[in-house]
C-alpha cells in the first residue's frame, strides 16, 4: 500500500503487510526517489522468512537498521541514480509528461546526480548528505556529554550549516526541526544512513562481480529488476540476523567488513566524470 506523508516511512504489521508513504513538493525528483528509497525498505520487509521454521527466529528479524538502510539506499542509489535506470525510464517518462518530450536519458541522468547543497536532509544529494549526518550525531553526542544544552542547539545549527555546506538556514523548520527523528526517540538513528549508503556501495558491486558488470547494467537499462531482488532477498534479507553483526553480514557478501572506501571511490570516480574533474 503505498499514501502520502510529510515524511516518507515504511511500516505495516508484517512481511505479508508492508505499507509505506513518500511526498511530493515541486521537485519531482523528491517524490519519485523517496517512492524508490522506501521501496527498497519495503523489499527488505517482505523478503524476511516467514516460514514455520523462520519465523519469530533471527531469520525473520532485520540485522540492523544500517543494513534496512543499505537496501533503500542501494536502490534508491545505485539503480535509480544510475545512467542505465534512465535508459529504461526516461522514455516512460516522455510518454507521459509533455515537459519532458526533449529530453534524454542523459538530461534525466545528470538532473539526478546535481551537487547542490541546501538545508533539506532528504533533499541532499549523495555526496554532502553525510555532512547532514556528521552534523546531527555530533549534537546527539554533545547533549548526552553535557557539553550542549538543548537551547544552544539551534545557533550550532545554523553555524555548522553554514561552515560545513555554505548555506543559509532560514528558520527552525528548515535547521534542527526538520526531522522527524528526535521527536520520537530515536536518538542515535542518523548514521544508520551513512552506514547503509556506505554499506550500500559494498554490496551493489558484489552483485556486480558476481553478475558480471556488462550483464547488470544491461538488466537494470532493460528493467529487468528481478534478478537483483532475488539476489538481495538470497543474500540480505532471507538472512535477517543469522549473521551476528552488519560485518559479519559484509564479510559474507563481500568478502571484507564495512569500509569506506568502496564508497570513497565511487563518488570520485562518478562525480569527477560528471564536473569533468581530475581525480586525485
Amino acid at each position: 500500500r503505498l499514501d502520502v506523508s510529510t515524511h516518507p516511512f515504511t511500516g505495516g504489521a508484517g512481511p505479508t503487510d508492508v505499507r509505506i508513504t513518500t511526498r511530493f513538493s515541486e521537485n519531482w525528483i523528491e517524490g519519485f526517489g523517496a517512492t524508490v528509497h522506501e521501496c527498497g525498505h519495503a523489499l527488505y520487509e517482505q523478503g524476511r522468512d516467514v516460514s514455520n521454521e523462520g519465523a519469530g527466529m533471527p531469520s525473520s528479524m532485520a540485522l540492523s537498521m544500517g543494513i534496512h538502510e543499505s537496501q533503500s539506499l542501494l536502490w534508491e542509489r545505485m539503480v535509480l541514480q544510475s545512467r542505465a535506470f534512465w535508459n529504461y525510464v526516461a522514455p516512460k517518462f516522455k510518454e507521459r509528461f509533455a515537459h519532458c518530450a526533449d529530453t534524454s536519458p542523459e538530461d534525466f541522468y545528470k538532473t539526478y546526480n546535481r551537487v547542490d547543497p541546501g538545508c533539506i536532509r532528504v533533499e541532499a544529494d549523495e555526496v554532502s548528505y553525510p555532512l547532514h549526518v556528521i552534523l546531527r550525531y555530533d549534537i546527539e553526542r554533545a547533549l548526552f556529554r553535557g557539553e550542549m544544552q538543548v537551547e544552544d542547539v539551534p545557533a550550532f545549527w545554523n553555524k555548522r550549516m553554514k561552515e560545513d555546506l555554505g548555506v543559509d538556514v532560514a528558520d527552525d523548520s528548515k535547521g534542527c526541526l526538520q526531522d522527524i527523528h528526535w521527536s520520537f526517540g530515536a536518538v542515535g538513528y542518523f548514521p544508520s544512513y551513512t552506514l547503509g549508503a556506505i554499506a550500500a556501495v559494498q554490496i551493489f558491486q558484489a552483485y556486480e562481480k558476481e553478475i558480471g558488470k556488462d550483464v547488470v547494467a544491461t538488466q537494470i537499462s532493460n528493467g529487468e529488476f528481478v534478478p537483483l531482488r532475488e539476489w538481495l532477498r538470497a543474500k540480505v534479507h532471507e538472512r535477517g540476523s543469522i549473521p551476528g553483526s552488519p560485518d559479519a553480514l559484509l564479510k559474507e557478501i563481500c568478502g571484507e567488513p564495512l569500509s569506506v572506501k568502496p564508497f570513497l571511490a565511487y563518488l570520485k570516480q562518478k562525480y569527477s566524470a560528471l564536473y569533468d574533474l581530475e581525480l586525485q
